[in-house]
């Protein structure tokens, strides 16, 4: 990729400053120190990166998280179609597909230890631009699949922990994605001072996260799907009591696939220009499987009509008969 791009219009860039080392500071620096500067027109803002994250992982750490997401994507894709359709698969997924999915006890920890090492995992998968994808998978995921059958106990405890864990990994994720973002603020809306190869003059002060791109982990999306698994335990544990919960739940899951499907069509649009095709990718998979989950609810929905159908034609023949 040309880094030119990246450059402001019309930077103070010196000659003997690498590109590449410019690119990896500023997408990785987590300290922005502002320094007093005279010129309070030209430059009111006066930046340089004071810390940034180690060096990238070797090629073989990205290639291992690569492979696992690619193998947890399609054993997600996978469960979401054979949970369509009715047969033996649908009873052998119910006992093990916790431990299969993006959320279940398996999965969800290794991406949560891949998003706290997310800085320098920035090779050939790159989390600052996939993470977001990730973590998207992952809440699909705990949507989609609800194993009501457990006893309550063991229901609780598992649902709870898969809210641990996405709390977890949406605050990792945050900690790779936000200095990125405010890297790429600084990059495209700043000007080279020519002082240091970190050093911008902005018009604006620099906030963390940028104003760019305005996705968080820890967001609103986040919150909901959190909130439908805390209303899917209460209900468990109420059972015939449950009452309006079980609309509030209803009505939760639903603005949780909304706000889902929102996040997903945001960043694909608004993301940084950089590997371009790989995020489409990444995200196209994303839309795959809300596609999936909405035709499976039409489906349902078709299904119980015509079923509450039969049943009133039956009761009609009968009392035609009686």
């Amino acid at each position: 990729m040309n880094m030119l791009f990246w450059l402001p219009v019309h930077p103070t860039f010196q000659p003997g400053w690498d590109l590449e080392e410019i690119h990896a500071t500023f997408f990785k620096c987590i300290s922005w120190q502002v320094e007093e500067t005279l010129d309070t027109i030209n430059c009111p803002y006066h930046y340089f990166c004071d810390k940034a994250y180690p060096p990238n992982y070797p090629l073989a750490v990205d290639i291992l998280v690569f492979l696992f997401t690619t193998a947890s994507y399609f054993v997600t894709l996978v469960i979401v179609i054979m949970d369509m359709t009715p047969g033996r698969g649908r009873i052998f997924l119910g006992q093990s597909k916790r431990f299969l999915l993006p959320s279940g006890p398996i999965s969800l920890p290794l991406i949560i230890l891949a998003f706290a090492k997310g800085p320098q995992i920035n090779t050939i998968f790159p989390l600052s631009c996939l993470g977001p994808a990730i973590l998207l998978m992952v809440l699909i995921s705990a949507l989609s699949f609800d194993n009501g059958a457990d006893k309550d106990f063991k229901y609780t405890f598992f649902v709870a922990s898969t809210v641990s864990g996405i709390l977890h990994a949406s605050l990792y994720l945050d900690s790779v994605v936000l200095p990125y973002y405010t890297g790429f603020d600084a990059l495209v809306s700043s000007t080279f001072s020519g002082e240091c190869a970190s050093c911008v003059c902005r018009k604006e002060a620099l906030v963390v996260g940028g104003k760019l791109v305005r996705y968080r982990g820890w967001s609103m999306t986040t919150f909901f799907v959190v909130g439908v698994l805390c209303l899917r335990i209460i209900c468990k544990i109420s059972g015939e009591n449950a009452g309006r919960l079980l609309f509030i739940k209803a009505l939760t899951e639903r603005f949780s696939w909304i706000l889902i499907t929102v996040d997903c069509v945001y960043l694909t649009l608004n993301s940084p220009p950089e590997r371009v095709l790989l995020r489409v990718t990444a995200f196209g998979g994303i839309f795959l499987l809300i596609f999936l989950q909405v035709l499976k609810e039409a489906c349902s929905q078709i299904y119980s009509m015509a079923y509450v159908a039969e049943k009133l034609r039956w009761a009609s023949t009968s009392l035609q008969t009686i």
